[in-house]
């Protein structure tokens, strides 16, 4: 993929988010300790605006492969039979919590008009490939199988997640595939990482100087992987998957400026070559990670109700007939 010589700038909102950012003089991630860098994720997330409110909100804990797994349970009202979207916060799969994602769920599950479950799954490096995605597979088959408790529809559950939890949206729909039991409804995929073991001209293109660096994603690889030879395991790396027939649909979210842009755009080129419906968006002007800035950069805002406006319809579209 040829890099697009007639790229816009970056937004002057998100120009204004990185000088805010490099005045903070943070070390980046790779130079971080563990506690640094998610104290840094925590401390992104409170620069934003306050939370909407959300008419229910509740913490749980299921049975995970690791023992308690905490889930965040959003709705926009008192539900029966909702559509639903299992989300998993993005971090390198080393950062991120239920909180750092706390806004985003909330403008989710009020645009989309769905319950949102958000996972706090296991975290590298205490917990190595594949802790993260046994844990949100997991999850899934706990809110297929406990649906009607939930008050969501089992026929009508996407899976989605930004960034490390594009990533493991996308690994949760290939082996749900692969097992022949229940599948998600849809996949939301914001700009996602879909493959560990190759260079991109966005890679390259933007390697320093927009938020996420190339060398924060190796950082993040390196502590996620247990060798490099699982970054050639569909499980880590969707694109590795031989096969993507039979997925759901997908959204497909990417922005101008990020390094990890020409993988998940090659990622939805492949789904629709294999014939999976595809609603691909580039973000022009925008960075890694946009969508949890909407206070400092409200252009994104945009974003998220359109991926609320696909979610919407693709889930009334939905029936049992996708399930077995």
């Amino acid at each position: 993929m040829k890099r697009d010589t007639s790229a816009m700038p970056v937004h002057p909102q998100v120009q204004g988010f990185l000088d805010l950012l490099r005045a903070t003089n943070l070390p980046p991630y790779e130079q971080s300790t563990l506690q640094q860098a998610r104290e840094r994720m925590d401390m992104l997330a409170m620069l934003e605006s306050p939370a909407e409110p959300v008419a229910v909100v509740r913490n749980e804990r299921i049975l995970g492969p690791g023992g308690e797994l905490p889930i965040r349970i959003y709705a926009p009202q008192e539900s029966s039979h909702s559509p639903a979207l299992l989300y998993f916060h993005g971090g390198g799969w080393v950062i991120g919590s239920l909180e750092s994602h706390d806004r985003l769920c909330r403008a989710l599950c009020n645009a989309a008009h769905c319950v949102v479950i958000s996972v706090d799954y296991r975290l590298a490096p205490e917990h190595k490939f594949p802790a993260a995605a046994d844990d949100c597979e997991a999850a899934f088959h706990y809110v297929y199988k406990h649906a009607a408790d939930l008050g969501i529809d089992p026929a009508r559950i996407a899976v989605g997640g930004d960034s490390a939890g594009g990533n493991l949206a996308a690994v949760v729909t290939l082996r749900t595939r692969a097992s022949g039991g229940a599948t998600p409804a849809a996949q939301v995929l914001l700009y996602p990482a879909t493959d560990h073991r190759h260079d991109t001209p966005s890679r390259r293109d933007f390697s320093d100087g927009y938020l996420l660096t190339d060398a924060a994603m190796r950082w993040f690889s390196g502590h996620y992987l247990r060798s490099a030879a699982d970054g050639h395991h569909p499980d880590a790396s969707p694109a590795a998957a031989a096969s993507l027939t039979g997925l759901p649909p997908a959204f497909i979210l990417t922005a101008e400026y990020d390094p990890l842009r020409d993988e998940g755009e090659a990622y939805a080129e492949r789904l629709q070559q294999a014939g999976v419906p595809v609603i691909l968006r580039r973000c022009e002007g925008m960075i890694h990670g946009f969508l949890q800035l909407t206070q400092m950069v409200p252009a994104a805002r945009p974003a998220i109700d359109e991926v609320a406006e696909w979610l919407r319809t693709t889930l009334s579209q939905t029936t049992t007939s996708h399930h077995v």
